[in-house]
């Protein structure tokens, strides 16, 4: 979960300082409460917010500018969105075993 929640809140910010910053101590926080690893929780949320980084808009409208791709925003969208939710759902299953199976 914590690293979907990296993976929005950096689509929805653009960067990854500020997902961190935004869902950081939440994830630390949570990670205690449950009894698990909070290093794990929080390199996954930075992690996943790597992933988010790829579809996010303001990074999106940054690569097509400077390409020929001008005006095709929703398209390069489209094409990253599958790859970038596919690496996220792969990242969560990684956090997974580290926090369950390795621990």
């Amino acid at each position: 979960m914590s690293v979907f929640l990296g993976w929005i809140a950096v689509f929805l910010t653009g960067s990854d300082t500020s997902g961190n910053a935004l869902f950081g101590n939440l994830q630390v926080a949570a990670a205690h409460q449950l009894s698990l690893d909070p290093v794990v929780f929080a390199s996954a949320n930075s992690s996943g917010g790597v992933m988010g980084k790829m579809i996010s808009p303001q990074n999106i409208t940054t690569g097509v500018a400077v390409t020929s791709l001008k005006g095709q925003e929703g398209v390069v969208l489209a094409r990253t969105f599958k790859h970038s939710l596919f690496l996220t759902i792969c990242l969560g299953i990684m956090v997974a075993v580290q926090q369950f199976v390795m621990r």
